[in-house]
C-alpha cells in the first residue's frame, strides 16, 4: 500500500500547540493539511498528544468538538470533558483498568472532566461514585 510521506513534524507539533486554545489556528492548518487530525506530537518519554487530547486537558469544547465532527479519535479523556457521562460509563465498565489511566503530560481522568465545567458535572458525579479522585 502507497502511503503519502510523513507529516512535517514542525507543523504536528505546531497543530497540538494550537488545539491547547486556539481555535482559528487549528482550523487554518487542518484546512492546509487534513491529515493533521489524528496526528500526535511526542513531547519525549512517551507523552504522546493529538490536538483533541490537548483540546480535553485544557477545556477547549469548542476545539474538541470541531475536531470531532471531522472525525478525530474520541478517547475517554475527551468523553469526560465533554460530559459524557454514558460514553465514560460504558469505557470505565469494559475496561475497568482505565480507571488510573492517565492523559497527555500524565494527566488524570477527573482533571479533564474538571476541564469540560458545568458541562461535566455529571462526569465528575460518576468518577465520584466509582471512587476516582
Amino acid at each position: 500500500m502507497d502511503r503519502p510521506p510523513a507529516l512535517d513534524p514542525k507543523l504536528v507539533k505546531e497543530f497540538v500547540l494550537a488545539a491547547h486554545g486556539n481555535l482559528g489556528k487549528v482550523q487554518e492548518l487542518l484546512d492546509a493539511e487534513p491529515g493533521l487530525l489524528n496526528a500526535a506530537w511526542d513531547w519525549g518519554g512517551g507523552d504522546f498528544e493529538t490536538g483533541v487530547g490537548a483540546a480535553a486537558h485544557t477545556g477547549g469544547r469548542e476545539i474538541a468538538l470541531f475536531l470531532l465532527e471531522r472525525g478525530a479519535r474520541l478517547d475517554l479523556f475527551t468523553a469526560a470533558m465533554l460530559g459524557e457521562v454514558e460514553i465514560v460509563r460504558a469505557i470505565l465498565t469494559a475496561t475497568p483498568a482505565a480507571r488510573t489511566s492517565k492523559g497527555a503530560h500524565g494527566i488524570p481522568l477527573i482533571v479533564h472532566a474538571q476541564q469540560g465545567g458545568a458541562q461535566a458535572e455529571g462526569v465528575l458525579a460518576l468518577l465520584a461514585e466509582t471512587g476516582i479522585e
